[in-house]
């Protein structure tokens, strides 16, 4: 075999021959050069574009700091400047002074451009290429003949390509008329473009202009846009839970001034007091206020969670007569609950919430469809079972399977994506608020568990949720006592010097006023920095910190830190809306905090702050 090029500084040895041999086979433009720059390789697709010329490549043409890479990391990427182009390029160390550099596949794209030349037909190198290539006579590249074409682009299309065809038929033809417009308005391109015989594929035009004719590159990009979809649903999922997360973090500080205040008012109109009734239906809207902030902590999951240990199936029964009561006539719930169900650690309540929103969900899915079945079915499953069911997570060993299952019409394909969206519904007008599902999504993620959705056309809906089996720790059972007397009604006042830290100030105001009332003295700060010189100066005098976590400036875990110093042995209890463990992270190593959620009620935190104040 004769070398493509002659070595300029030794004769050509059998081992050259043979990387000679090797490279050629290679379908990429590839050379092998000298450490200083000399061509003295190069396959069959290298000398299509850059010819037999061996003048040095790095002084002037990009390499210099590839070469320096790839010398150090033994391979690196980087830019050929040559003929008039860029094209990406990797290099790699081929013994003690000589590099590979292998073009990419798309480096044929600007060769006809870049030489100004009129091709008279494809190169060697655009007929085996992943990309369809097509040569074009006429002024217009979307209704002029096609000359030539390689295999790709049939297999691209989706459908027979013939000479003499124009490349416009192998579009859709709104994105024909599109990508036509873009040409002539003289936009660059690539053109993104529908394909006529498969339109659920997503591919890239570029258009590359010649004296006479039109080079085509057709590129499937189908799953680059898939992932490119994923990923921005992934952005936008997390910006919906950040704003969720902000708005009812502030909507928690205003109920709790409500409830606060509410609470002040309904000791001074107890039982009996005209004003009473109407006080305790602004306290029960209060209530529901909360439980749609829940909601939306839930959804971005950051809602409080009070995680047990749980007999799935003792729960599932006790949460039946509930969801019989939610439904109709014609609407019939079967259940089925398997054996040796694992225990599961979840928040007995949010699990609750789950399993109700999948069964009204079902239970309007049947009923507007004439009614029908809605089963609800627990069971013990492998990881193998699991996978065959549609998980897809990371958990190993066992798991609890809860299904929930209808014979309604199913869920279109075109929406099941979307289904966990917040605010997505598909229910009519005044009829679904679209959180349902998103709640339903984040306490299965908060509960470190997974959710899958099976819809089969006309079949109705599987809704599967995995949640990891719990084996609790052993324990040691205490001796059995005497039972203990009914307690009586806790005295909730006491003594003892309290810097509460919240940057709001009705709630500060209200909660400070009402601790008064029951003995405490309270120091009040309307921010972490001032809670630090208030700390330094009654350093050693105080009893308890209580603070907001969230707060502008210095937020309540680093105020901790710094104030330590200041507050000794003295306990911490921290109030907010967020979950204690979007912040449990940041108190390693501390000792004596506690949490207490909002919205706060007076007896709560009177009665915690009595707990911590006696050591409990």
């Amino acid at each position: 075999m004769r070398l493509p090029l002659v070595f300029r500084r030794a004769r050509p040895t059998n081992a050259d021959y043979a990387v000679a041999e090797l490279i050629e086979r290679f379908e990429e433009p590839t050379a092998i050069c000298e450490a200083h720059g000399v061509v003295c390789l190069s396959n069959g697709s290298w000398r299509a574009l850059f010819g037999d010329a061996a003048g040095p490549l790095r002084s002037g043409h990009g390499l210099f700091v590839t070469f320096l890479r790839a010398r150090r990391e033994g391979r690196a990427t980087g830019t050929l400047h040559l003929g008039g182009a860029d094209y990406p390029v990797r290099v790699a160390t081929l013994g003690a002074d000589r590099y590979i550099l292998r073009l990419s596949t798309k480096a044929g794209v600007a060769v006809a451009a870049s030489r100004g030349e009129t091709p008279a037909g494809l190169t060697a190198f655009a007929h085996p290429s992943p990309f369809g290539a097509a040569l074009i006579a006429g002024g217009d590249p979307f209704s002029g003949r096609i000359i030539e074409f390689n295999d790709a682009l049939a297999i691209i299309s989706a459908q027979s390509v013939k000479p003499g065809g124009a490349l416009g038929d192998l579009l859709t033809p709104t994105t024909r008329a599109e990508a036509a417009a873009s040409h002539a308005a003289g936009r660059p391109g690539p053109f993104e473009v529908t394909l006529a015989a498969a339109p659920d594929r997503t591919a890239h035009l570029y258009l590359v202009p010649t004296a006479e004719r039109w080079v085509a590159y057709l590129l499937d990009v189908t799953d680059q846009k898939t992932l490119q979809l994923q990923l921005a649903q992934r952005n936008k999922m997390e910006a919906i839970g950040q704003l969720a997360g902000g708005v009812a973090h502030d909507f928690n500080n205003l109920l709790t001034a409500i409830r606060l205040r509410v609470d002040e008012l309904l000791l001074r109109h107890p039982l009996g007091d005209p004003a009473y009734d109407n006080l305790s239906e602004i306290r029960d809207t209060v209530v529901r206020a909360a439980e749609v902030v829940r909601q939306l902590l839930t959804f971005s999951r950051k809602a409080t969670t009070q995680r047990e240990s749980l007999d799935l199936s003792e729960s599932l029964l006790d949460f039946e007569l509930l969801l019989h009561r939610l439904l109709r006539e014609d609407v019939t719930l079967l259940t089925d609950y398997g054996r040796n169900l694992p225990l599961v650690r979840v928040d007995k309540a949010q699990l609750e919430n789950a399993v109700m929103n999948l069964v009204v969900n079902a239970r309007d899915a049947v009923r507007a469809h004439g009614g029908g079945k809605v089963r609800l079915k627990a069971a013990r499953v492998t990881q193998s079972e699991a996978l065959k069911l549609g998980y897809a997570g990371s958990l190993t060993g066992d798991m609890a399977l809860i299904e929930v299952a209808d014979d309604g019409p199913g869920i279109p394909p075109d929406v099941i994506g979307n289904i966990f969206e917040p605010f997505f519904t598909t229910k009519p007008l005044g009829e679904g608020t679209g959180l349902g599902l998103a709640t339903v999504y984040g306490i299965v993620k908060q509960s470190e568990g997974w959710i899958t959705v099976e819809s089969p056309p006309g079949r109705g809906a599987v809704f599967r949720i995995f949640l990891p089996a719990y084996i609790p720790p052993p324990t040691i059972e205490p001796p059995a006592s005497a039972p203990t007397p009914r307690a009586a009604a806790r005295d909730l006042s006491g003594v003892g010097r309290i810097l509460l830290v919240e940057d709001e100030a009705l709630v500060r105001g209200i909660a400070a006023r009402l601790l008064r009332t029951r003995g405490y003295e309270v120091i009040e700060a309307c921010d972490g920095e001032e809670a630090l010189e208030l700390a330094e100066q009654h350093a050693g005098t105080l009893d308890l910190m209580i603070s907001d976590v969230i707060m502008p400036g210095i937020d309540g875990p680093t105020l901790l830190k710094a104030a330590r110093p200041f507050l000794g042995n003295a306990p911490v209890m921290f109030i907010s809306g967020y979950a204690e463990a979007e912040f449990s992270d940041l108190l390693e190593g501390e000792t004596g905090i506690s949490f207490l959620a909002k919205p706060l009620d007076i007896v709560s935190l009177a009665d915690a702050v009595k707990q911590r104040l006696r050591g409990g």
